[in-house]
């Protein structure tokens, strides 16, 4: 539980700044990938909010911390039952991990269930979100480890 609960709570972290650092890039509000994760409830529209507010903004920021926590359970668990990891198989390993969440996001949920962050952002910065991902899973998994003295 240690596992997912650190890469979960990494991943999310990670993936909510860098997700706030590509709309800035991008000209964008920090704030727009976030209500457009809101669009689960709100509709497409909410992927051009550029104000944070609490209908859109908290939701979405909610929602996203929620899915990393769901993608750091299969991964934590993954993770709990093989020998600790150097950094860059880790980075390997949560890189897997962060391209099947993004195949099961776009490819397999109905458009109104995912992340929603193609409302707000470019493919290339929705690609760079996933890699956000990974690297937060990454670390999560790196704290997650044991120690050895």
């Amino acid at each position: 539980m240690r596992y997912a609960l650190c890469c979960g709570t990494a991943a999310g972290l990670t993936t909510t700044a860098a997700l706030m650092m590509l709309a800035r890039l991008e000209g964008r509000s920090p704030w727009q990938p976030a209500n457009a994760t809101s669009h689960w409830v709100w509709g497409e529209e909410a992927g051009a909010r550029d104000d944070a507010d609490m209908r859109h903004t908290l939701l979405g920021l909610l929602t996203n911390q929620l899915s990393a926590m769901f993608w750091g359970l299969p991964f934590g668990a993954w993770l709990a039952r093989r020998p600790p990891r150097d950094a860059p198989a880790m980075l390997r390993d949560a890189s897997v991990m962060a391209a099947i969440a993004a195949a099961v996001d776009y490819l397999l949920m109905p458009k109104r269930l995912t992340p929603g962050w193609e409302l707000a952002l470019p493919k290339r910065s929705v690609t760079a979100a996933f890699g956000a991902l990974a690297l937060g899973l990454a670390l999560g998994g790196l704290a997650a480890q044991p120690r050895h003295r």
